[in-house]
């Protein structure tokens, strides 16, 4: 059985897919991208050296852009305390019916008596508050905006 450039070419790409699945790493996906491109190259007649050429273009500027990309947004997740994706409270909305000198109080949340603590400036009043945060079993509140 006798390959062609193209044929191995495009069983490259399958393995790099497939070891980024077992992975993670999109950075893998950009190289499978680069030796798709080698096939094209293949099937478009080029000899191996335009196969190459082809192959680290496509591929090494789809990494370097990714890795251009990523290092432009901010990658520094806040912390477990106050993010969303791991806290699903934080965003909801409860009542405080009183507060304790020390900024402390106690509500119903789901169903439950919970602790919690003023974290908005100045003393807190009586009413609707949103969870910015929550500390072991402690809910961190600020007063709710509307």
């Amino acid at each position: 059985m006798d390959f062609s450039a193209a044929t191995v070419w495009w069983v490259v790409a399958g393995a790099l897919v497939a070891v980024e699945l077992a992975t993670g790493s999109f950075y893998l996906l950009m190289l499978a991208l680069g030796a798709a491109a080698g096939a094209v190259a293949a099937h478009g007649g080029f000899a191996l050296t335009g196969q190459i050429v082809a192959s680290a273009l496509v591929g090494g500027g789809a990494t370097a852009l990714w890795h251009w990309k990523r290092g432009k947004t901010s990658s520094v997740a806040a912390p477990p305390q106050t993010n969303r994706d791991v806290q699903i409270d934080i965003g909801q909305q409860v009542q405080v019916p009183a507060w304790e000198q020390d900024g402390t109080a106690r509500t119903s949340y789901r169903g439950a008596s919970w602790q919690v603590r003023y974290a908005g400036e100045g003393q807190p009043a009586p009413g609707a508050f949103v969870i910015v945060g929550v500390d072991g079993n402690v809910l961190r509140l600020a007063p709710a905006t509307r």
